[in-house]
């Protein structure tokens, strides 16, 4: 089996140009914002980030295709790099810290292309958590400083701390109900949102969370981080990965009542 260390390594080179360049115009008083199709903002650090990315990709990995938020898919091939420049872009346009760079690579495989190295980079925060298939999943500063990390161990609602990003899109689908029902099993409800609660579960101080919409791009490097790290991720229909528009990630204990409340089971 491929070790994908190098594919890592580089993918940490990528993240920290993308770093400096996010960070360089974090609060900036003349930040370029502009609204997408989908009524979405895109900042012009979003832009210049993945342009970034998408050239020191093209240089170093030819061969490879490129999918990312802001302009798209490019290339063919049976591998795949996936990338979101600012998951979080609603908090980085309003100087709120939690955001991040989210690099994946995707290779085809049985089901389809499959997250193979995830690195997730939050500046602001200090914070960076990477995995590879087969390696584990980890946190710290760099490659040479760093954690393995570990997902919880509990395994009764009634002990759990399960994290989300807002309400309406649960309402939009008809699954508020279910939504609100398991939030009154279980301990604690926070709404840290986008990318930081699927590494807090990856690390074990969040047990569950979840989301009723996303792209690839939004998952692809989320779904090896906590894979590795010993959990579950999926979408709401139970399949494996991040193929399904929305996405369900736990300490694997707790994932089939976590589908079953959001999905009007219980």
């Amino acid at each position: 089996m491929p070790d994908y260390l190098d594919d890592l390594r580089f993918a940490h080179v990528l993240a920290d140009a993308a770093d400096a360049t996010t960070m360089d115009r974090f609060k900036a008083l003349d930040l370029k914002v502009e609204t997408k199709p989908d009524m979405t903002p895109v900042s012009e650090a979003d832009k210049a980030a993945e342009e970034l990315i998408r050239g020191h990709l093209q240089r170093a990995r030819p061969r490879d295709a490129i999918l990312g938020e802001e302009y798209g898919i490019e290339g063919t091939g049976p591998r795949r790099w996936v990338v979101d420049p600012i998951d979080g872009t609603k908090n980085y346009v309003r100087g709120v810290p939690v955001w991040a760079t989210l690099i994946s690579l995707m290779e085809a495989g049985e089901g389809g292309y499959q997250p193979v190295v995830g690195v997730v980079s939050a500046p602001a925060l200090g914070r960076r958590w990477w995995a590879a298939k087969g390696h584990g999943a980890y946190t710290g500063r760099s490659l040479s400083s760093a954690t393995r990390i570990h997902v919880s161990r509990v395994g009764r609602l009634a002990d759990a701390s399960f994290a989300y990003s807002s309400l309406t899109g649960w309402e939009e689908q008809g699954r508020l109900d279910g939504f609100l029902d398991l939030t009154r099993q279980v301990w604690r409800t926070r709404a840290y949102g986008d990318f930081w609660p699927y590494m807090m579960v990856a690390e074990g101080a969040v047990d569950f969370c979840a989301e009723p919409e996303l792209s690839l791009w939004d998952m692809a490097a989320n779904a090896i981080v906590v894979t590795e790290a010993g959990g579950t991720f999926t979408g709401l229909d139970g399949r494996p990965g991040p193929h399904s528009g929305n996405a369900a990630a736990s300490n694997g204990l707790l994932h089939d009542e976590l589908l079953g409340y959001l999905n009007g089971r219980y």
